[in-house]
């Protein structure tokens, strides 16, 4: 039995470091997470505790496939067989149409830092179309680089400094889950944990007090604390420090309802008050709130919140929605979104891909499952579905794969190499494979050499993926951390601050924090389908990565006032202006009675894939997708 090192590199926060036991025959048999992981902490969240049955299952792709035609099964294919036939098509397509007919399709599948040289394969050779926008937290990056000039968090450890803590729709145990014990030991202490979320989920019985508005209407509930603030009387003058302030008030005195749109009572808004005024509070938020129509200026409210009660700045305060992941590497040189040609929201991709002039011929996806994870899913699969040649790197069969004219099998988290940021911590890590990769399985890297051999572009991507580790270290081993140290576990990003804002100095143009001051307007009703639909994540899956067998229906949970005269158990029809789908009900008092909600991730393959009843919308700023604010109803099946 041997013992390999390696990080978990899908789309999480905690970004774990893993130990791998394998047997002498080069199997894995046990993954646990490392001890000596200041965040890992020696366990590991249901999801990768799990990953050896997707590791060994057996409809992983180990050859390259290709489809001779559009009907036609997937059959295995020579490496030089299928990159032979995609960089002819490439060269193809760049001659009659110009490189703006092909389009670059990444998304966050893993999270390695290498996985950005495909971008720079395409540039050199184009550069080509490109995705702008980030579906799941472009609205909330985007609020805070307005509001802040820079999206980023304090140390996590930081909370021990913290009076309060606000878990502000950030569900801990299936979202953050090495966060958890962290939030035990400051409760023992004596820290106040506050929840706020329209579903009461599990952190319910760790908070001191659990607050459970209506869906979407956290701006209206920053806003009516900000109200009681007021009246209270503030610690410190935000003018000293903020920009906008008149107009913020004005903003804020402007209604006198703000509680009742938010649909919670007094003591909610007394306790909120008290926690932020006494400080220091720190904000965790969660990254669905910025998942609607207003997203951005939802998480704008909360940071104002934050800068009125006195929490920036100091210890055991500030608002935290994302850790910069990348900032401690060194960037390739790229030219990205100003050079490409032209570009694609991903949250609306199907649609604009079927609207594009001159039309789209060819596309790459790494990392990514779009049919799956974006809004208005049949869409997208039928605008995917029509090009000239869609190329698909993974690892295992996805609604993508399914319509796609090549398949290239690429390395599991547990093979692959790559650097890992996380965005929920300033730890640094390697990965390094603790598995050799089976049958023709091959690292990307290696993937966009030979492809790019094919386009006379052989000395863009020369090197290996450890020389290419190293060309991203270069600040950090200045500052004495080299690829050595992160082989031997997580290492803390020396370029991080403990605490933002200190003094009160932002990194805006003014160098103030910039107030919102401008009410979004509210999602307008609508009679015929009053309930919301929302997918939250589930510790059963990564994104659309399932590590558990699957019911036949795709369960809906609403509250018992919500189902009427429809039955706990029964199958129903959901139904939205794009579509309906059946699924299993079930009564769940713990649901807001506005809220209609399902899993996250599941497929169409799978029976049922949410996402094709979301209409493809953008957020308010930073390109997100509106996930959350889809009007629905539930019926009896017909």
């Amino acid at each position: 039995m041997h013992t390999r090192h390696t990080t978990c590199s899908r789309d999480c926060p905690d970004t774990c470091s893993l130990v791998v036991e394998v047997n002498d025959q080069g199997r894995a048999v046990k993954l646990r997470g490392s001890a000596e992981d200041p965040v890992t902490q020696g366990f590991l969240c249901e999801r990768t505790s799990r990953f050896l049955d997707r590791q060994y299952a057996p409809d992983r792709f180990t050859q390259p496939m290709w489809r001779p035609h559009k009907e036609a099964p997937l059959e295995a294919v020579s490496w030089d067989f299928a990159l032979d036939r995609i960089a002819e098509k490439m060269l193809q397509c760049r001659a009659e149409s110009g490189a703006s007919s092909l389009l670059h399709y990444r998304s966050g599948g893993s999270l390695g830092l290498l996985k950005q040289l495909s971008d720079l394969l395409f540039e050199k050779f184009g550069p080509v179309s490109l995705k702008r926008g980030d579906i799941c937290s472009g609205a909330g990056e985007a609020a805070q680089e307005a509001d802040f000039g820079v999206c980023d968090s304090h140390d996590h450890l930081d909370l021990h400094n913290s009076r309060s803590v606000i878990l502000w729709g950030k569900n801990v145990h299936t979202s953050a889950p090495h966060l958890l014990p962290l939030l035990v030991q400051l409760k023992q202490k004596g820290t106040r944990l506050i929840g706020i979320d329209p579903v009461r989920t599990r952190q319910a019985s760790l908070a001191h007090h659990f607050i459970q508005p209506r869906p979407g209407t956290d701006f209206a509930l920053a806003m009516a604390v900000v109200s009681r603030l007021l009246e209270k009387g503030l610690r410190q003058d935000p003018a000293e420090f903020c920009d906008h302030w008149p107009e913020f008030v004005e903003m804020v005195n402007g209604r006198s309802d703000w509680r009742e749109v938010a649909g919670v009572g007094l003591e909610d808004v007394e306790i909120l008050a008290e926690a932020l005024h006494e400080g220091p509070a720190s904000i965790q938020l969660g990254w669905g709130m910025a998942r609607r129509r207003h997203g951005a200026a939802l998480v704008r409210a909360v940071d104002a919140l934050a800068a009125v009660s006195g929490n920036l700045g100091l210890a055991g305060g500030g608002v935290s929605y994302y850790y910069r992941r990348r900032s401690a590497f060194d960037a390739i040189e790229m030219g990205g979104l100003e050079v490409a040609p032209r570009s694609f929201s991903e949250a609306c991709l199907g649609r604009e891909i079927l609207q594009a002039d001159p039309p789209v011929r060819f596309a790459w996806v790494t990392a990514g499952n779009p049919v799956s994870m974006l809004p208005d899913s049949q869409t997208v699969r039928r605008a995917l579905s029509g090009l000239e040649m869609l190329v698909v790197v993974d690892t295992h069969p996805t609604d993508t794969t399914d319509i796609a004219d090549l398949v290239l099998p690429t390395c599991t988290l547990l093979e692959d190499e790559d650097l890992l940021g996380a965005y929920g911590n300033h730890y640094l890590r390697s990965s390094q494979p603790a598995l050799e990769a089976p049958g023709e399985v091959r690292h990307e890297l290696w993937i966009w050499q030979q492809l790019a051999r094919r386009l006379d572009l052989g000395e863009v991507l020369e090197g290996t993926p450890r020389q290419w580790k190293e060309r991203m270290m270069v600040r950090l081993r200045e500052s004495g951390i080299g690829l050595e140290e992160l082989e031997r576990g997580a290492v803390r990003n020396p370029y991080a601050e403990q605490i933002l804002f200190a003094g009160l100095k932002f990194p805006t143009a003014s160098g103030k924090m910039q107030l919102i001051h401008q009410v979004p307007e509210e999602a307008p009703s609508d009679a015929e389908f009053p309930l919301q639909l929302a997918a939250f994540s589930t510790p059963k899956a990564q994104c659309s990565q399932w590590s558990v067998g699957l019911s036949e229906l795709t369960e809906a949970r609403v509250h018992p006032e919500t189902a009427g005269n429809l039955a706990d158990g029964a199958e129903v029809s959901l139904e939205t202006r794009r579509g309906r789908m059946t699924v299993r009900l079930r009564h769940d008092d713990q649901v807001h009675p506005s809220l209609v909600v399902l899993p996250k991730g599941r497929m169409l393959r799978q029976g049922g894939c949410v996402n094709q009843l979301i209409e493809a919308r953008e957020t308010d700023l930073g390109g997100g997708a509106n996930y959350y604010e889809e009007p629905a109803r539930l019926a009896a099946l017909r």
